[in-house]
């Protein structure tokens, strides 16, 4: 091995295209690692070799058919807390990389990027612990100074979280009404400024948001 790092790395390359895995194994073999490369083609894998294997870097697409990769990266984090990950996806990066880096990853990289490029991504993330593109530094940016683009569910006040939450819950204008001792119109009114707020029509896209903003 060259001066890269005499320890050994272990790397788990999770996506559904095996062509994806191969080309990211054939530029971690031209960067010469010592260790081994595993190879996982749904979430459920990912979680049994991340188990069972001694992984130091995990690079991960974010959407395989069992689910999204979003979901799942906090329970290896909780698992193997010294774990790397690397988001590895064709999804949009300006609007996307915020959600996975909060969820756990230490990185988010482009399948539109140039090889060298994720040979850098690579790189950084066994060296310095994490790899922050241009534009998902921008986006991170852009998340502080308006968390609603993240989270939509922060645009809304107390009260109006609090009614989302019982709309989400089953109840109706009146049983709110009477629970928070307020007039009818006034839920009602507070309803569809939570709509306009969320961009929504209808509680089924609440009750979605609801849940994703928890």
């Amino acid at each position: 091995m060259n001066s890269l790092d005499s320890k050994s790395i272990n790397f788990l390359l999770a996506d559904d295209h095996s062509l994806i895995r191969q080309g990211v194994e054939f530029l971690i073999e031209e960067l010469e690692f010592d260790g081994e490369i595993f190879h996982a083609s749904t979430l459920n894998k990912v979680l049994e070799i991340t188990e069972a294997q001694s992984i130091d870097i995990l690079v991960i697409d974010a959407i395989f058919p069992d689910g999204n990769s979003l979901t799942i990266l906090s329970q290896i984090k909780q698992l193997k807390p010294e774990i790397k990950i690397l988001v590895f996806s064709g999804v949009d990066e300006n609007t996307q990389s915020v959600k996975y880096i909060q969820a756990g990853a230490n990185g988010f990289l482009s399948k539109l990027s140039e090889e060298d490029e994720i040979k850098n991504a690579i790189l950084k993330i066994h060296h310095q612990g994490k790899y922050i593109s241009e534009i998902t530094q921008n986006a991170l940016l852009n998340s502080v100074t308006n968390k609603s683009l993240i989270n939509p569910l922060q645009s809304l006040t107390e009260r109006e979280i609090q009614i989302a939450g019982m709309y989400a819950k089953g109840l109706g204008n009146l049983e709110i009404a009477a629970y928070l001792d307020i007039k009818q119109n006034t839920v009602s009114t507070i309803k569809k400024r939570i709509f306009d707020k969320l961009n929504i029509e209808n509680l089924v896209e609440l009750i979605e948001l609801m849940k994703a903003g928890h």
